[in-house]
């Protein structure tokens, strides 16, 4: 098992808590590898083009998503065109990965780098970790076309934002520890989620 770093381990003494032991692997077990390939979907954080880290998400038909070998992640998927996301994915980049099955409240992530970058993804995984099912809201995805409106920034929120986000009982975080911070750093996708209001 892999150590939480020393950023982890700070932020956890000012919340109160104990560091404890981090359940956090170099590889893959097979019920990750399996869990992985069973998903029609997957989240991925990358850095974009100002070195910002920004979360996506990738779809296919099941099996999308296979594991060759207990460190490797092959998805056949990449960002749709003009994805903030997609600057980010090159050769040797890092990736933050979570696979979460809305069905029945299993959630496992995978980090690492990138191997390869081709019409898919070739995922080396560094870090591999299971979740706990808490805040996850059962529902049934059901797939449908990508969104053809176009990518807005905003430099606030403006109604319709406060609107949506008060609405939500799911959000994905995508963030990144500070250079430097050793093996158990590097880019995390995150899952929050409650009852809308959270």
């Amino acid at each position: 098992f892999l150590s939480f770093h020393d950023d982890e381990r700070a932020a956890q003494r000012l919340a109160g808590r104990s560091p404890g032991r981090a359940a956090i692997r170099p590889f893959m077990p097979d019920q990750h590898r399996s869990f992985f390939a069973g998903l029609p979907y997957i989240f991925a954080a990358t850095l974009d083009d100002r070195g910002w880290p920004i979360g996506t998400a990738l779809a296919g038909d099941v099996g999308f998503i296979r594991s060759p070998d207990p460190t490797t992640l092959r998805i056949e998927a990449l960002p749709h065109h003009g994805d903030p996301a997609l600057p980010g994915l090159g050769e040797g980049a890092e990736i933050g990965l979570i696979g979460l099955d809305f069905t029945n409240r299993r959630r496992n992530r995978a980090n690492g780098t990138l191997a390869a970058v081709d019409d898919g993804l070739t995922v080396h995984v560094g870090q591999s970790f299971g979740n706990c099912a808490q805040y996850i809201q059962t529902r049934t995805p059901s797939p449908r076309d990508p969104a053809s409106t176009p990518i807005e920034e905003l430099s606030g929120l403006d109604e319709t934002a406060h609107a949506l986000i008060a609405a939500a009982d799911t959000f994905f975080v995508a963030s990144r520890s500070r250079a430097g911070a050793g093996i158990g750093g590097g880019l995390d996708m995150s899952h929050r989620g409650g009852r809308p209001g959270f």
